[in-house]
């Protein structure tokens, strides 16, 4: 894949009102056991979300079966039926990687296992994307450390320039939202408010991709290498966006992976000898991964189809 190639897509995709997602949540991160009981739901009965009594069904609040369907939508676990199928539906459907991941014989269903929830987090900023917020914080905001009041300047910035009409109140819904995900530490205000099940710990909090340093209002990016996020998730996932961007291209330099939007590097916050060092671990146990150096440009190559590698990569990881 060539540097222009990637611009290109990139230019094709451009926030547009129609396709900028903002405060869908209730004010919900996603909570443990949320993204299994909302797949599960749907399995039974794709018209779950459509029934006035879906949140008895599912066990929780209202609100909460709100979230639950939009963190399940947003994570690429279940999608629309009415765009696979002519019939008129409002419900949905499990995807492939939701039935890979989740199923009764997925690779984990329960998410006991921390490279399940690095799996979710690409998905839910891979393309399409269903959180522009999410997307911004870790594609478009390029500060290492930062305050939440960083945050907001760029995001309303962000918003202006792609003309989105959204309030400043649902851009602040979002980054306290993200926050609370990553971080599982809130505001000091926000934190009276909430009380009981309102503040239990978002599992995503075990990534700790985003930390609070010394300094209580800074917050940091984790930048490099991670204990629990295996070599085989990262070529897996630069696999996946290589088949998202650019479906039958074999090599995409380093650069791409690391510096792309909506790239592993930026999604993962990888340096490149992280990134290296996990192409080289997988390639030793697999013949159809390469790292090679030619002239000063590194790049990733593989053999064979893309999808298939994915699956097989982490097949074997979870066996």
């Amino acid at each position: 894949m060539t540097l222009p190639t990637v611009r290109m897509i990139q230019n094709a995709t451009v926030i547009a009102s129609e396709n900028a997602y903002f405060a869908k949540h209730e004010t919900f991160h996603p909570r443990s056991g949320w993204l299994k009981k909302g797949f599960d739901a749907v399995v039974k009965n794709q018209e779950i979300f459509t029934l006035p009594d879906a949140h008895i069904l599912i066990g929780v609040g209202k609100n909460m079966a709100t979230a639950i369907k939009y963190w399940c939508s947003a994570y690429k676990l279940i999608r629309s039926a009415r765009k696979i199928s002519n019939e008129s539906t409002n419900g949905f459907n499990p995807t492939e990687f939701g039935n890979l991941l989740l199923g009764d014989n997925g690779w984990d269903p329960w998410l006991e296992n921390p490279a399940s929830l690095w799996l979710l987090h690409w998905n839910l900023l891979k393309l399409p994307n269903q959180a522009t917020a999410w997307h911004f914080v870790f594609n478009e905001f390029r500060k290492t450390e930062f305050t939440i009041d960083d945050l907001q300047i760029e995001l309303r910035n962000f918003r202006d320039r792609a003309s989105l009409t959204v309030a400043d109140s649902s851009l602040h819904k979002d980054l306290l939202c993200i926050l609370r995900m990553y971080c599982g530490q809130e505001t000091e205000n926000q934190a009276k408010k909430n009380a009981g099940e309102e503040s239990l710990e978002c599992p995503f909090v075990e990534l700790g991709i985003i930390q609070r340093t010394d300094e209580s209002k800074y917050y940091q990016f984790r930048q490099g290498s991670k204990p629990n996020l295996p070599a085989e998730v990262i070529v897996a996932v630069c696999l996946d966006y290589i088949n998202t961007l650019a479906p039958g291209q074999k090599t995409i330099s380093v650069a791409n992976l690391l510096y792309s939007l909506s790239s592993p590097g930026l999604v993962f916050k990888l340096t490149e000898s992280a990134l290296c060092s996990a192409i080289d671990a997988v390639a030793q146990k697999n013949d159809k991964i390469s790292l090679t150096d030619s002239a000063g440009l590194v790049q990733f190559s593989f053999n064979g189809e893309a999808d298939k590698l994915f699956k097989k990569i982490l097949d074997n990881y979870y066996a």
